[in-house]
């Protein structure tokens, strides 16, 4: 493994309401030791301990107030239902979060939707198919192994697991032979070649591209049918049927051949990441010394992983987010 990128006493939760200042100032905090595997193409955060990442009811990931991402989800959960004929049907949604998405694949014609999440929170999701949603406020495991479910979602969870590969052989020995396994996650080269720093932070503790991902589900005894980019190309989609394992690896998906990219972009985060760091504490200090006052929107996961990455106390006094 390849040390790429490396930070200390970053907090380890992003999306906690906390009530004091006070309190955010004394949460938690970890290290950041993001390393490269340059045979398989995963990145991951070797310095994670998963006992210091809450996931509860206080745990505020939503995006549904924005009406793009909204837009975006919808598209997506009307395609998904559609491409895959599970109108009528069951989806069960790993990590359904405060239970959007899967509200969305009901409302599109799923029959029945399955949400399991420890921060799910039943009094926000008002809908006309509620009688066909049932919540269950917890982590997946082998409990859950009776669901008979003909579709297995996951969106913006796999980043958030260390060991992906005892998750996914989980997933594949509970999941039914003829279903299908959607996911959705954020594209690791993107954040690599722009030098996104802002997407790199404790709760994400494994990145991933469309090789290593392609490469992670194969491994695992699945069969991969597309992969592709979506939302401004932020996102990988998956999507793959249960196979032997390790799956046959009988066609190539498009991307898929992508460790040379990969290489050229951790070797790019690796000898930037330092002068961009520097050029925005420049700016932002000069602002302020200048009479200027700087305001950051946005105060989740990417806002505070900007501001306590670039070390900033008061050089931006506020945040504003819904």
């Amino acid at each position: 493994m390849q040390l790429v990128h490396e930070d200390h006493g970053i907090p380890t939760n992003s999306c906690l309401l906390l009530d004091s200042r006070d309190e955010a100032e004394a949460f938690p905090t970890g290290d950041m030791q993001l390393a490269f595997c340059r045979r398989c193409g995963f990145l991951s955060n070797l310095a994670f301990d998963q006992a210091m990442a809450e996931y509860s009811g206080r745990y505020e990931e939503t995006q549904g107030f924005s009406p793009v991402f909204m837009e975006f989800a919808r598209g997506l959960a009307r395609r998904w239902v559609t491409d895959h004929r599970l109108t009528g049907k069951t989806v069960l949604e790993i990590g359904s979060g405060k239970g959007e998405f899967l509200t969305m694949m009901v409302e599109e014609g799923a029959g029945r939707g399955i949400g399991i999440d420890p921060g799910v929170d039943v009094d926000r999701i008002e809908t006309a198919v509620a009688d066909r949603l049932t919540w269950i406020a917890d982590f997946y495991g082998d409990e859950y192994s009776s669901i008979e479910a003909d579709a297995i979602v996951c969106r913006h969870t796999l980043e958030h697991i260390a060991d992906v590969g005892d998750f996914m052989r989980t997933i594949r020995k509970n999941v039914r032979d003829d279903a299908v396994v959607l996911f959705e996650l954020p594209d690791v080269l993107r954040v690599l070649d722009e030098v996104a720093f802002w997407d790199v932070y404790y709760e994400h503790c494994s990145y991933f591209s469309i090789g290593s991902l392609t490469r992670l589900f194969r491994s695992t005894g699945f069969e991969v049918t597309a992969v592709e980019l979506a939302y401004d190309d932020q996102y990988l989609l998956i999507e793959a049927i249960p196979s032997t394992t390790p799956a046959p690896h009988d066609r190539s998906m498009p991307g898929e051949d992508d460790l040379d990219a990969l290489a050229s972009g951790v070797e790019r985060f690796r000898t930037d990441y330092a002068e961009i760091r520097s050029d925005w504490q420049h700016r932002l200090r000069a602002l302020r010394e200048n009479g200027g006052k700087a305001v950051i929107w946005g105060a989740g996961s990417k806002g505070v992983s900007f501001l306590t990455s670039l070390g900033l106390r008061d050089e931006i006094e506020y945040a504003v987010d819904i």
